[in-house]
């Protein structure tokens, strides 16, 4: 399992891009903009170094976040995603979004952190008990 980035939620998009890189010493690398569910992913990577922060931004939220909902997850890059899953679900740990693409799932920290696994590489073929299970709470 590999740390890959933080995501934190921001409303107002100017603001925080100045903020993280012009005092923050990050530098934009990848943007993804979704209009149908009208938000945009931003990808800062700090200079010279590997850490990565993604910005979300909500285009239609027009409110400060809070402590505690201006934080979003932890994401992490594992080898096998159902492997992972299976090892958390073992544990007792809540699966609040299963890997039913093969590719993403969440999980719930016991301080009620979510933390986003990705699968490495390509998805992997979808398959049960995920593909049946419901998502559960938010992350």
């Amino acid at each position: 399992m590999k740390f890959i980035h933080n995501m934190v939620r921001v409303y107002d998009l100017e603001k925080a891009l100045h903020f993280w890189c012009e005092l923050m010493n990050f530098e934009e690398f990848k943007r993804s903009d979704y209009e149908e569910n009208r938000f945009s992913l931003i990808f800062l990577k700090e200079k010279n170094s590997e850490l990565v922060l993604e910005l979300t931004y909500n285009w239609d939220n027009e409110q400060e976040y809070k402590v505690g909902t201006n934080f979003g997850h932890m994401a992490f890059l594992v080898e096998d995603i159902y492997k992972e899953c299976e090892k958390f679900q073992k544990a007792g740990v809540e699966i609040l979004r299963p890997p039913r693409d093969g590719y993403m799932a969440f999980v719930k920290s016991p301080n009620n952190i979510s933390i986003e696994l990705l699968q490495k590489g390509e998805k992997l073929e979808p398959k049960e008990p995920w593909i049946s299970m419901e998502n559960y709470g938010i992350w």
